[in-house]
């Protein structure tokens, strides 16, 4: 009779283990604990590297305040066991290693620049968000098979150097050294001397380049968690986007200049009217999106200056700075085809000189099946509402999807509200997205062979 009690007591040993071990390979049962309220006050707290007063949060690359940023960002992720190393062009990576050493790592991560007056919650919930979900795998027993890297990209806001992700571009290998030598900030400086002053950088933006690229295999997926930007998700009680697509944008820089004049002594048939010359085309961008019929497709005239910028003068001087988005880039082209087509034609009538400049007209990304099919899975795991959705602002992610399988995961935010100070996520919607974002890497990365006997399949 003892006898048959050990081997029942055997037997359920055995099977708690199967389950456990179960549990943690496909994300059923890991109790992960994360407090959103937590995470929170590390963004609040993340937010007081700031340029503006609170609310608002503006921080531009490799300024004090970016620096300051970035040494919190160290602080957590050694508090949360990872093993930081930083690139030449300053992106900040904290590793977990796992069991198989020679796997490409599962590499999370965001941005913590900000344009100006922004606020405390794009881009910061990508960087501080994956440190907690880390931290709640940890706690929760899992061991990955694949290192998970906790990644801070450097610059994805083009406000200091004029072009955004410059980070995950240099890791894509989608920068040349000449594109950096002109991208200079206000004051003339070149990135290669901002971040060789922030303790980064190189002896030429070449050398910079050469030591961020990604060697081929070694990023194996990557996930982004971000807040929306938009108001789909909370419009429609949705708690989790998973992301299909990314649009991106073709930016235009557009110059019209013509004689001026005084407003009242030069009469109208005598004018050449450079501010009215933007006024068409900026309306023509307009015309030229909505004539696809498509709701994918944007455009915005979101910089207009005219000068000399009195009442009592005609303007001789305008520029615009036009952003046309996608995830279809055939049609995207046709609006810039479009665009550029009006410049000229409203150049012509209205006898003005012009000048245009194509800052960047980048190809949209596909998300990877095997990281929306993680990610829908972590969802239903947590019973959380979700939906396929198409990302139109662009993110690091873009640049990531060039070499590496990548998705991203969206959680709601108040109003839709982005680039504003009062941009809100519940922690309710936090604590949901840093558990999700935790599975699925989880999923992505495998479990220890030395735990399970075998990898998870992806």
């Amino acid at each position: 009779m003892a006898g048959h009690a050990r081997c029942w007591d055997v037997l359920v040993s055995l099977t708690l283990c199967l389950l456990t071990i179960c549990n943690v390979c496909f994300g059923n049962g890991i109790k992960l604990e994360v407090s959103g309220e937590e995470v929170v006050a590390q963004l609040l707290h993340l937010a007081m590297f700031s340029d503006d007063p609170n609310p608002a949060v503006t921080r531009i690359v490799f300024t004090e305040n970016d620096l300051l940023a970035r040494g919190y960002v160290k602080e957590l992720m050694t508090a949360a066991g990872l093993k930081i190393r930083e690139d030449p062009m300053g992106n900040i990576f904290g590793r977990w290693e796992g069991s198989d050493s020679g796997a490409g790592a599962v590499v999370t991560g965001s941005h913590a620049d900000a344009i100006p007056l922004a606020g405390a919650y794009d881009g910061t919930l990508g960087v501080i968000g994956p440190i907690a979900a880390v931290a709640a795998l940890r706690r929760a027993g899992f061991r990955p098979a694949a290192p998970i890297d906790v990644l801070m990209f450097t610059s994805e806001e083009p406000t200091r150097f004029g072009l955004g992700c410059i980070g995950s571009r240099g890791m894509a290998g989608e920068l040349t050294a000449a594109l950096l030598d002109e991208k200079l900030d206000i004051n003339g400086t070149t990135f290669q001397a901002a971040s060789t002053a922030a303790g980064y950088g190189g002896a030429s933006h070449q050398e910079i380049l050469d030591g961020t690229r990604v060697k081929e295999g070694a990023v194996a997926a990557f996930v982004e968690l971000h807040i929306e930007q938009g108001p789909l998700l909370e419009k429609e009680g949705t708690q989790l986007g998973i992301v299909t697509a990314i649009a991106a944008p073709a930016a235009l820089r557009v110059f019209f200049s013509g004689d001026g004049g005084h407003a009242g002594a030069l009469l109208m048939p005598y004018r050449n009217d450079a501010g009215l010359a933007a006024a068409e085309v900026a309306l023509a961008v307009e015309g030229a999106v909505l004539e696809t019929g498509a709701i994918d497709a944007v455009g915005t005239t979101g910089l207009f200056e005219i000068g000399p910028n009195t009442v009592n003068s005609v303007p001789r001087e305008a520029k615009l700075e036009i952003d046309i988005r996608d995830i279809d880039k055939d049609r995207r082209d046709a609006i810039v085809a479009s665009v550029l087509k009006t410049v000229e034609e409203v150049a012509k009538r209205r006898k003005v000189r012009h000048r245009v400049e194509i800052i960047n007209q980048d190809a949209p990304a596909i998300c990877s099946d095997k990281v929306i099919a993680a990610a829908t899975e972590a969802a239903e795991a947590l019973g959380a509402s979700h939906k396929r959705m198409v990302s139109r602002a662009y993110h690091d992610s873009l640049f990531m999807a060039r070499f590496a399988p990548t998705g991203m995961i969206f959680i709601p935010c108040r109003g839709g509200w982005s680039h504003r100070p009062d941009e809100f996520a519940s922690p309710a919607d936090i604590e949901r997205g840093v558990k999700a974002l935790a599975l699925t890497l989880a999923k992505l990365a495998g479990t220890a062979a030395d735990d399970t006997g075998a990898h998870t399949e992806l």
